[in-house]
């Protein structure tokens, strides 16, 4: 994490600190935690609206005739399908299938793609990308320490945007993403987010990016924009059932593993990553473990490395965990052994504090907005 001299800051630091935000050490960047109260801050994104502060994640910015070519050979999913200006949700496997990272790529046109990468992984994931360009006709331009990116997220998200002089037609449609100008600044701005709501997130140059923090507060304050912080982004992408990399998913776990078959292009010609481990996993169903997500049968709180039992065996191990404030439940996702039941329904028990507590395998997403 390194130490508090020595954690980034975003372009944003000095307003956090003029409205109050408890900062706390994440990713080795100062980030706001909190505004005001957690489980406010969680109701306002989900029924009105809230701005975060995500400067911190990567933007890495593939360019060259190869691009395509590049990005094929390194992701599960089929990038030649994805139309001009569209996101895609994807992961960048090691050899062995493990993730390196998750992330979103958008294709901006036919040579140039976008990557956003977790603020944790950028020098990983960047080295990664340099040592699979071999002689391929493409550069890698990291812009993570020049862009800046806010996200505004809510059922009002689309609303506040309209205040700002943009009109519905040029919003871009749900997982796209486009150039547009708010307040007279230049953005790319998508259709995208971490919350579980509709919403954008919102790619600014670091100059600017005060002015539209600012202006966007000020104008979304009468459909009741609040700044939210670091902790109701987790308890909201929880809820959501949205993963969180180093926690829910690693180096040591694959998408198989992780229960993102979903993201994995079943008839993708080119080679990648793993690819043969996570199609055997896929095809076979021979994976050792699979992540799951529960909620707790009692008033206990599951939170992350507490251990899963199953008919009293020490079974796996939870990832994520705890309140779900819009829900009123308690819940949590985790890796259990696949020589035991994983299917819905199947009754198990955490281990906290030395006592095991009731709780129960349940579809995911535990929450869907309106």
């Amino acid at each position: 994490m390194g130490k508090e001299k020595d954690l980034k800051k975003t372009a944003l630091y000095e307003e956090h600190k003029k409205i109050g935000a408890k900062m706390v050490p994440f990713a080795g960047w100062e980030m706001p935690v909190q505004y005001a109260n957690i489980i406010q801050e969680h109701l306002t994104v989900r029924n009105k609206a809230g701005l975060f502060d995500v400067s911190h994640m990567g933007q890495v910015f593939i360019n060259g005739k190869e691009a395509l070519n590049f990005l094929q050979k390194l992701v599960p999913q089929d990038i030649s399908k994805l139309a001009t200006e569209k996101a895609v949700y994807t992961q960048l496997p090691n050899i062995e299938g493990g993730i390196i990272d998750d992330l979103i790529i958008y294709k901006l046109d036919d040579c140039k793609f976008l990557l956003i990468i977790n603020a944790s992984r950028i020098d990983e994931d960047v080295k990664w990308l340099l040592s699979n360009q071999n002689n391929l006709d493409v550069s890698i331009d990291n812009q993570s320490d020049n862009l800046s990116m806010i996200a505004l997220q809510g059922p009002l998200a689309s609303d506040i945007l309209v205040n700002l002089g943009l009109t519905k037609e040029n919003h871009p449609r749900r997982f796209f993403i486009k150039k547009a100008k708010l307040l007279n600044i230049d953005v790319l701005l998508a259709a995208t987010g971490y919350t579980g709501e509709d919403g954008f997130e919102i790619i600014v140059k670091n100059e600017e990016v005060c002015k539209l923090w600012v202006e966007l507060l000020s104008k979304g304050e009468k459909f009741g924009l609040k700044p939210i912080g670091l902790a109701a982004r987790d308890t909201l992408r929880l809820e959501a059932g949205l993963f969180l990399y180093g926690q829910d998913m690693t180096e040591n776990t694959t998408p198989v593993e992780a229960s993102l078959v979903w993201t994995i292009s079943k008839d993708k010609k080119e080679d990648y990553s793993g690819k043969d481990k996570i199609l055997s996993q896929m095809n076979q169903k021979n994976e050792s473990k699979r992540l799951v997500g529960f909620k707790m049968l009692d008033k206990s709180i599951p939170r992350h490395d507490y251990r899963i039992y199953i008919n009293n065996e020490d079974s796996g191990v939870v990832t994520s965990g705890g309140v779900a404030p819009f829900l009123g439940e308690n819940i949590g996702l985790g890796y259990i052994n696949t020589d035991k039941p994983t299917a819905i329904g199947t009754k198990i028990d955490i281990m906290i504090r030395e006592k095991l507590h009731p709780a129960e395998i349940v579809k995911r997403p535990f929450y869907v907005k309106k």
